[in-house]
């Protein structure tokens, strides 16, 4: 699985993912860091890479659209570090990587995960 990391997750856990194989890198590492959300959405469909964000506006303008792809993890837990942040992320994968693999929003939230299919209805 291809991940792009949104700016407020620590760029450090883009290096940890590589690491241990995970193809991932953050909008910080390739001149996205003050990229319009729909410029890293567009990104990580050309790529076939899953977002991994904080911010809640993916899911909406992915809901406002439509679209079938890409898929979004939001992670809702302020303050994780470097380390904390790739587990979580790798916990994530492993859990939903199918649903991800074929399209779905994922929401983490203290332990509880939700996972809705894209397209989304609204």
């Amino acid at each position: 699985m291809k991940l792009l990391l949104d700016q407020a997750l620590p760029r450090s856990a883009a290096r940890l993912l590589r690491e241990t194989g995970i193809d991932c890198v953050h909008v910080g590492e390739i001149g996205n860091s003050t990229a319009e959300d729909t410029a890293i959405l567009e990104r990580a469909k050309a790529e076939g890479r899953v977002i991994v964000t904080m911010d809640a506006d993916f899911h909406a303008i992915l809901a406002l659209s439509g679209a079938a792809s890409p898929s979004v993890v939001r992670i809702r837990t302020q303050g994780l570090g470097g380390e904390d942040s790739a587990r979580l992320i790798q916990a994530v994968i492993s859990c939903c990587g199918e649903e991800l693999s074929g399209g779905a929003v994922v929401s983490v939230h203290k332990g509880r995960v939700r996972i809705r299919r894209l397209p989304l209805l609204v």
